[in-house]
């Protein structure tokens, strides 16, 4: 076999590797067997009938189906956390980008390396962290410990996305537009954000996303009746793997490609 021939085989083995388990989640969450999820008994959309709280035919043989009421207060826990923290991050890892990239100091170089701490920081770790952080200050465990502790380690993933944006961003022409008038105001909203707006919008998307999807440290420091998403199929699990889980994956997927492709789209057109 050739070298060529070799990359290729391994180019499939590692697109199948990766693609094959999420591409038999996709399909089981279209399997009729209410008893093993393994085993094909037919193609049916019940599954996300019952998700949606629509009449279905494995309601009534199906007695272990979590109760629809559930699902829906996570997803809005999820939603209300995931909106929060992005907004936040955005902000905050925007700003700090900003200050990074236009002020010189000496412990620049130093700073800009803790602010990756929290990416590469095992989640188990920095959950506990913040788990006794919390505790010690007082503070009762809530929506509000869930969105300053996302907010923590998201911060950096903001401020590594428009950092990189920054970086390819031409100075001269904040120069340009100070000679020719502008106060520093205008030259930030009318010069230097529109230039780094797509590393903006790419750091909101990738915050939204992993708020949506975080459970480690989430499942450390979001107390009672605070249940997102992914703790909630987290608890689905505990207690057997069902069917409907796979829709529910199938369905986070869909959202997660949309989102994606959204921010994909409006960063062709600013480029544009």
């Amino acid at each position: 076999m050739t070298l060529r021939g070799m990359l290729t085989l391994y180019g499939m083995l590692f697109f199948a590797f990766v693609y094959a388990p999420i591409l038999l989640v996709v399909v089981y969450s279209f399997n009729a067997n209410t008893v093993n999820m393994l085993i094909w008994d037919g193609f049916t959309l019940d599954w996300y009938r019952q998700i949606f709280g629509m009449e279905t035919t494995v309601t009534d043989s199906a007695s272990y189906i979590d109760s629809t009421v559930q699902l829906y207060a996570s997803v809005k826990t999820s939603l209300i956390v995931a909106l929060s923290t992005s907004a936040l991050s955005t902000v905050f890892g925007t700003a700090l980008a900003l200050g990074v990239a236009r002020y010189r100091f000496r412990l620049a170089r130093f700073y800009r390396t803790l602010m990756m701490v929290p990416m590469i920081m095992p989640d188990i770790v920095l959950g506990i962290a913040l788990l006794i952080f919390f505790i010690t200050i007082g503070m009762n465990l809530s929506m509000m410990t869930i969105i300053i502790g996302q907010s923590t380690f998201l911060i950096s993933y903001v401020f590594v996305t428009v950092s990189a944006r920054l970086a390819a961003f031409d100075t001269s022409v904040e120069e340009a537009s100070a000679d020719l008038g502008a106060t520093p105001a205008q030259t930030f909203r009318k010069v230097t954000l529109p230039g780094i707006a797509p590393g903006i919008l790419g750091g909101w998307l990738l915050a939204f996303i992993i708020s949506m999807d975080d459970l480690v440290i989430t499942y450390f420091i979001a107390g009672t009746g605070n249940t997102t998403l992914p703790i909630h199929i987290w608890g689905m699990l505990r207690r057997g793997i069902k069917p409907e889980i796979n829709a529910i994956a199938t369905l986070m997927l869909l959202f997660t490609l949309v989102i994606a492709a959204a921010g994909l789209y409006f960063r062709s057109r600013r480029q544009k």
